[in-house]
């Protein structure tokens, strides 16, 4: 079926002439500077390599300065309502200062694109066009009819998303999204060594309080051909470590060649390819943590012992009111099985403090399920209700920021203590660490027993620890051996572990002790 979407202007018709015949000086009259802001989750992270990617295709530069550059784009996202206000304020910024630069252009990319589309154009008028998860691809179509209208000192107002969920059959509101994976920017990545792979897209799970099914539409998994073509192009470039991505990425299904493909048969398709040193994916949903997949992870070396599956609350009655589809018992039991054929692995989590139907006995069960699962860490969020969900339609949203506050603290305050409690076993152990670079303070430290410059290093290990220790830079994309000597609640304190050479007077070649 072709490719269906919603691409309109909002102030008239865009006109059909080739840009290709267009005068080059309507099309190329500006400086080519590319400035991205980029906010929301891994996925958001990933889309915004492809398009910095493409548009480098086409000439484009990255620059970190927004005030110098002719193109600026935003990703944004609206699973909170904090990240939609960042956006807006960044916007504004922008509002009176694109009038004195005929060439610039600003797009408005994203979940809070695909969900809020003309409501964007009311609140930023300075806005040229606004693009859905699903139409990236569109992004340098879009930038050059801007710079059309410009030229007649017009705006463009162009809008592409995909179809929302009401909109037609399933078949054409899924390929309304269209997964765009045609190149990579090394640049836009979390390290040279680490890259992103998408291997689905969209949601179909309905959790109550969230709005990614309709931002990011139909769940869809991409083939293992793809899959497996695109980690091999990122093994080629020198990525170490890849990590899978999905909304509820262990629901991966594809059938290909009559043979139906599960997460676990990709992990095994992936560790056989030369120079991928580690496998992650995240993030899982509960209730499709499959033992074959936990099996998989057990018997391949390269997929790491860490998994992030969110419990999103420890009581039964909110997890109702979320939609979650299980129970703490359901999740209970699925930590034991991963304790079983994983020993050691680690486990994050998410959590939602605030939601409506949560009492302070609830918030109670969560904090014990905190105590009880011993995340490694967790990633806490204050209710905010997203019109267009659920929640926002049958629940009042009655618990004030106040109380959102002190349960947040008092969940931070239990998750800190039971990280650093299970951080200080590591103490005196050695692990195996791949460099990702300098650490962010990248504090500088005189190694005393060679008067060299050291850098302070940071790297994760195969259980994802943050693993920071003193070195040389020249050890990033490399597997190092660290021994711990002191932890705080997320963070591992180690040094690298010296080698002792002893000549051999039958070899030229040193032994290794």
């Amino acid at each position: 079926m072709p490719h269906v979407n919603k691409t309109t202007n909002l102030d008239a018709e865009i006109s059909s002439t080739d840009l290709g015949e267009l005068p080059a000086d309507v099309v190329t009259d500006h400086n080519h500077k590319l400035y991205i802001e980029t906010v929301g989750c891994q996925m958001n992270m990933l889309d915004s390599e492809l398009v910095v990617a493409d548009l480098r295709k086409r000439g484009y530069e990255l620059t970190q300065n927004i005030k110098e550059a002719e193109t600026i784009l935003f990703n944004t996202c609206s699973v909170r309502e904090h990240a939609e206000h960042k956006i807006y304020s960044s916007l504004g910024r922008l509002r009176y200062g694109s009038r004195k630069n005929p060439r610039k252009v600003i797009g408005v990319m994203g979940c809070m694109a695909q969900k809020d589309q003309k409501l964007i154009f009311q609140k930023a008028p300075q806005v040229d066009f606004v693009v859905g998860t699903g139409q990236l691809a569109q992004v340098s179509e879009l930038i050059e009819k801007a710079r059309i209208h410009h030229s007649k000192n017009e705006r463009s107002r162009e809008l592409a998303v995909g179809l929302g969920r009401k909109d037609g059959k399933h078949a054409e509101i899924t390929n309304s999204f269209q997964s765009y994976d045609p190149l990579r920017d090394p640049e836009m990545r979390p390290s040279p060594y680490q890259a992103f792979v998408r291997i689905m897209i969209g949601c179909d799970k309905f959790c109550s309080y969230c709005v990614v099914p309709s931002t990011r539409g139909p769940e869809q998994s991409r083939s293992p051909r793809e899959i497996i073509s695109e980690v091999k192009v990122l093994s080629n470039q020198g990525v170490k470590e890849v990590t899978l991505l999905g909304q509820t990425v262990n629901s991966y299904k594809h059938t290909q060649d009559g043979k139906l493909f599960r997460l676990s048969d990709l992990l095994y398709l992936i560790h056989d390819i030369e120079g991928i040193d580690r496998i992650k994916f995240v993030t899982s949903y509960p209730k499709d943590m499959t033992t074959d997949l936990l099996e998989a992870i057990r018997d391949l070396p390269k997929a790491t012992r860490y998994l992030h599956v969110p419990l999103q609350h420890g009581c039964n009655d909110v997890l109702k009111y979320m939609k979650r589809g299980y129970t703490v018992e359901d999740y209970r039991e699925m930590m034991q099985r991963i304790n079983e054929i994983l020993p050691g692995c680690s486990v994050s989590s998410d959590f939602i403090v605030g939601h409506p139907g949560e009492t302070e006995e609830s918030h109670q069960k969560s904090l014990e399920s905190i105590r009880e699962f011993r995340f490694k860490n967790s990633f806490i969020f204050k209710y905010s209700e997203r019109p267009g969900t659920k929640a926002a339609e049958r629940f009042p949203d009655e618990i004030s920021d106040k109380i959102k506050k002190r349960r947040n603290n008092e969940m931070l305050k239990v998750q800190n203590e039971i990280s650093e409690e299970d951080n200080a076993e590591f103490i005196g152990k050695q692990l195996a660490v791949l460099v990702e670079g300098p650490s962010k303070s990248a504090q500088k430290a005189v190694d005393a027993s060679s008067d060299t410059l050291a850098e302070q290093l940071v790297g994760r290990s195969n259980c994802d620890r943050i693993v920071v220790f003193d070195g040389s830079s020249r050890l990033a994309g490399s597997i190092a051996h660290v021994e711990i000597f002191d932890v705080t609640p997320t963070t591992l304190i180690g040094s690298i572990v010296t080698k002792e050479y002893q000549h051999n007077p039958g070899s030229s070649l040193p032994i290794l002790q």
